[in-house]
């Protein structure tokens, strides 16, 4: 039975579910899921194209990034941990970066943070020292740095969509046919609202518990936690969920568990939780400002000057990470820290 069978037959005889609930079984079903059934995310010949898929130079910064971090908080024995690490490509990039720098992969404890099982084998192939958890709460404790590239992303959401008399709620069901189709649930009241009808709302039920896990950790010893993704600052009010396949977009509710479902994150709640939580927020801000801040253009041309060959290929690469039509704008980064630690490099 298909993974869209299971699912057509589990409405039938339970009705109507939420978009968190199909999001999370497309993605995570253990037998037919996106995640149990790829094991190639993330690079050119799957659905979609990561930073450190599209250059090296991203995994090169995160790496001295990462150094000098672990400089700020005094050069500990440290856990770098990396969250939805996909086929380990930024991992390896950060850990070729910083290979010469006396003391840290002495120092540095890998550990990577997945549930799929294919991609824990093609990460094993690049770093070979790493040792796995499925949760970040199953990490060692202590001192940190924790990454996590297009990870908040494919936590599932709810979606609520304002109308005349109230909100509703955005379902999946069956039309006539026993077709998967978005439905709206009967009416929630909301007398106060000022949003206008259509304005759709989306909340990630996990984000509240990730973030308990990360304060719980920050505040037991120094830490930080560096996140990147796609998002909004500010809610546009608009429906953000995407299916990708093949690098494109397609019917979100067509072949369950053979694209990768993906939504917009909402930085501001991120920072606004982290703030409650007594953390120190640093951002968010674009990916292009982040890795300005870095030095990307000066890495760029150091690159492209020892290897001319390659020249056009690397500025078409730089212009992947922080061109405003690319990733630059679109992609968001923040930083979480533990109290009392100084400000994080690049913000």
């Amino acid at each position: 039975m298909s993974l869209k069978e299971k699912l057509v037959e589990h409405i039938r005889e339970n009705g109507p579910m939420t978009v968190a609930e199909y999001m999370g079984a497309c993605l995570y079903d253990p037998e037919d899921g996106y995640y149990a059934t790829r094991p190639a995310i993330g690079g050119a010949n799957a659905d979609f194209l990561t930073a450190p898929e599209a250059s090296q130079m991203f995994g090169e910064l995160i790496g001295l990034w990462c150094a000098h971090e672990w400089d700020l908080l005094g050069k500990p024995a440290f856990n770098l941990i990396e969250l939805g690490p996909g086929r380990g490509v930024l991992m390896q990039d950060v850990l070729r970066a910083t290979q010469r720098l006396e003391g840290f992969h002495d120092a540095a404890n890998i550990v990577l943070v997945e549930t799929s099982a294919p991609l824990r084998d093609e990460q094993a192939d690049r770093i070979p020292d790493a040792e796995w958890a499925l949760r970040l709460d199953d990490a060692p404790p202590g001192p940190s740095l924790i990454i996590g590239n297009e990870f908040l992303d494919c936590m599932p959401i709810r979606q609520f969509i304002a109308g005349e008399e109230g909100w509703h709620e955005k379902l999946v069901g069956l039309d006539e046919a026993d077709q998967l189709v978005f439905g709206l649930s009967a009416a929630i009241p909301a007398p106060d609202s000022e949003d206008e009808p259509g304005t759709v709302r989306e909340i990630a039920p996990a984000l509240e518990a990730l973030i308990y896990e990360i304060e719980r950790r920050l505040h037991e010893a120094p830490a930080r936690v560096l996140l990147i993704d796609y998002g909004y600052v500010r809610p546009e009010g608009a429906d953000t969920l995407q299916a990708l396949k093949n690098h494109k977009k397609v019917d979100r509710t067509e072949t369950p568990g053979e694209a990768d479902l993906t939504a917009h994150v909402d930085f501001a709640r991120v920072a606004q939780l982290a703030e409650q939580a007594g953390l120190a927020v640093h951002g968010p801000i674009t990916q292009a400002q982040f890795l300005r801040g870095l030095g990307i253009e000066v890495r760029h041309d150091t690159l492209a000057q020892a290897n001319p060959a390659h020249a056009e290929r690397l500025k078409r690469e730089l212009n992947r990470l922080i061109g405003a039509d690319q990733m630059g704008a679109l992609f968001k980064v923040i930083c979480l820290s533990s109290p009392n630690l100084p400000p994080p490099a690049g913000f």
